[in-house]
């Protein structure tokens, strides 16, 4: 930690970093004119009420990305399995709250909302990439038994999520599944215990989802079943289910080319539910048009490119796994939520990266992002000691 915020600064990779910037500016002024109506009509609160709370979440976020800098990921093993300890005893903490729109998987504060399962994904990821880098030789090693450290690592892959599920947070489950299944198959686990490890943990999955059935009933209630009925024909099923597809599609189509104009949105008007939440592409689109949404999508592949490249370059193994997993949990987030407003799968209500009003999110995915920029500059540190050697 001796290095000055000057030095590490220097270190960074300025195009991410550049894009991460650009990508929260203008997620802050979208999630204004998203909410605005909501705001006002919904909750007879400030017009700018959404945008100075996702700003204060903003600010923690970069404050927890600042000491995040500063840590050596070698120091990892010492604070990450109390962070993960941590989120262990939130998210049940969560399970046993009030349900919010049928989850158990908030915890009110009274000041602030937080959601447990949301900060989870980048402390599993760490752990994972930790154990992975610890077992890493005796994993790829076959003449000796691997079980108790294969079972280590399943237990911290699927612990938090399992609670998850209790929670009834099936779009953050489907994540965190995607996030340890991507790590998983990247993973120093050799293919054949891969395979088996697998088969066990599909008949596990269909046990615990049996045993949960006869004994707590349906997993999903009717507004849920509504989803999954309607995606294929959302505006069909207008009133069963498909009316935010449906005018999230209204939107875009009305966006046009070049869009209606900044706050010109008809949709958020009560239209589309919570719009400045999991909808607010839709309303980017029906302001700005598909030429700005473009720019966006650019944007995104550039991000998920440079993570990657930081992966395929990173001095450390567990800087390797840690960025393949942040740019899966990118990624992820990102399919979802527009596979759902386009219609390619069932909405599950995921926020999209830096446009979605949400603050564990805009905190786990600072958090994240800062991850990224330590490996660069472990890395970037790391040449330079190696050119200084020779």
């Amino acid at each position: 930690m001796s290095q000055s915020f000057k030095k590490i600064f220097k270190d960074l990779d300025k195009p991410l970093l550049l894009i991460t910037i650009v990508g929260f500016v203008f997620g802050l002024l979208t999630i204004v004119t998203a909410s605005s109506r909501a705001a006002v009509v919904n909750y007879d609160v400030s017009i700018y009420y959404y945008f100075f709370r996702q700003l204060m979440f903003i600010i923690a976020g970069t404050i927890l990305a600042l000491i995040i800098l500063k840590v050596d990921t070698k120091q990892y093993h010492i604070w990450v399995p109390l962070l993960y300890i941590i989120m262990i005893v939130l998210n049940i903490i969560a399970w046993q709250s009030d349900a919010v729109s049928g989850s158990n998987n908030w915890i009110d504060l009274k000041f602030v909302k937080i959601q447990p399962s949301e900060l989870s994904k980048p402390v599993i990821i760490a752990f994972l990439a930790i154990l992975f880098e610890k077992y890493y030789r005796k994993l790829r090693t076959k003449n000796i038994p691997h079980y108790d450290m294969i079972g280590k690592i399943l237990l911290v892959a699927f612990m938090i999520p399992a609670i998850v599920f209790l929670q009834k947070d099936l779009g953050t489950l489907l994540i965190m599944l995607l996030i340890v299944g991507m790590l998983l198959l990247a993973s120093p686990i050799l293919k054949i215990e891969k395979l088996k490890y697998a088969g066990l943990l599909v008949v596990l999955a269909i046990t615990a989802f049996s045993v949960y059935s006869l004994t707590q009933g349906e997993l999903l209630n009717d507004a849920r079943k509504s989803r999954f009925t309607s995606w294929l024909d959302p505006c069909g099923q207008y009133e069963t289910g498909g009316y935010q597809v449906c005018n999230s599609y209204i939107a875009i189509n009305d966006g046009g080319l070049m869009g209606l104009g900044i706050g010109k949105s008809k949709q958020k008007y009560s239209y589309i539910p919570e719009p400045h939440t999991d909808s607010a592409f839709a309303i980017i689109a029906e302001e700005y048009g598909v030429l700005l949404c473009s720019l966006i999508f650019i944007g995104y592949l550039l991000i998920l490119w440079r993570i990657i490249d930081i992966a395929s370059k990173a001095s450390t193994l567990r800087g390797r796994y840690m960025c393949l997993g942040i740019a899966t949990y990118i990624f992820a987030h990102i399919l979802i939520n527009m596979g759902g407003l386009f219609g390619i799968m069932p909405l599950t209500g995921v926020p999209l990266p830096f446009f979605s009003y949400g603050g564990s999110f805009a905190i786990s995915l600072i958090a994240s992002l800062a991850i990224v920029q330590r490996v660069h500059v472990e890395t970037k540190n790391q040449k330079i000691k190696i050119k200084e050697i020779n």
